[in-house]
C-alpha cells in the first residue's frame, strides 16, 4: 500500500512512524529481532546506506524480521526492497543481543555480495555508497562499529 504514496509524503510518514516507534520502544520494551547485512562489493568495500529516517549519517543495511520469518530471508528480503540488490547466499556471521531504544533486540549479522549496483528505494533508504569500513565519511553509531568489528573477525 506505501507504494501507492508519493516518495515525499511516505519518507514524511517514516519520520513520523520512527518517532513513535522509538518512544514506543522505550515503554514496552517488546523482544525485537532484526538483520544487519555487511554487503561487499568486488574490490571489498561494505555497502553504507541513507536513511530517510532517523539520526543522519551513514548506516549498514538491515530491518526487522517480521513475524516467524527466518532471519536469513528478512536480510534477503531488506537487501531486496530497499536496495534492488539480490543475496542469493547470506553468510551469518553473528548473533548476539543488544539494546535499542530501551528496548531488547536480538540481532543477526550476515555477509554477501553484491550482484550489481544498489539501487536506493527512495523511500526508507535515499542513498547508498561502498566505502572502506575506515572510509566512512562522518560519525557512525556504535552499533554500526559492533557490526563492523565481526566483520573483520571473520
Amino acid at each position: 500500500m506505501r507504494h501507492l504514496l508519493p516518495k515525499p509524503v511516505d519518507r514524511f510518514a517514516l519520520r513520523i512512524a520512527n518517532r513513535l516507534r522509538h518512544h514506543w520502544r522505550q515503554i514496552a520494551k517488546p523482544q525485537l529481532h532484526a538483520v544487519t547485512v555487511l554487503v561487499r562489493d568486488d574490490q571489498g568495500r561494505v555497502l553504507f546506506i541513507r536513511h530517510s529516517y532517523g539520526p543522519p549519517g551513514w548506516t549498514l543495511p538491515g530491518g526487522g524480521i517480521v513475524g516467524s520469518e527466518p532471519p536469513a530471508e528478512a536480510a534477503k528480503r531488506e537487501i531486496r526492497e530497499e536496495l534492488g540488490l539480490d543475496l542469493p547466499d547470506p553468510t551469518l556471521l553473528a548473533t548476539f543481543e543488544e539494546t535499542v531504544s530501551g528496548a531488547p533486540q536480538t540481532a543477526h549479522v550476515f555477509a554477501g555480495m553484491a550482484n550489481a549496483e544498489p539501487r536506493p528505494d527512495g523511500r526508507e533508504v535515499v542513498e547508498a555508497r561502498f566505502f572502506s569500513p575506515e572510509g566512512v565519511p562522518g560519525p557512525i553509531s556504535a552499533l554500526t562499529r559492533r557490526r563492523l568489528a565481526i566483520l573483520a573477525e571473520s
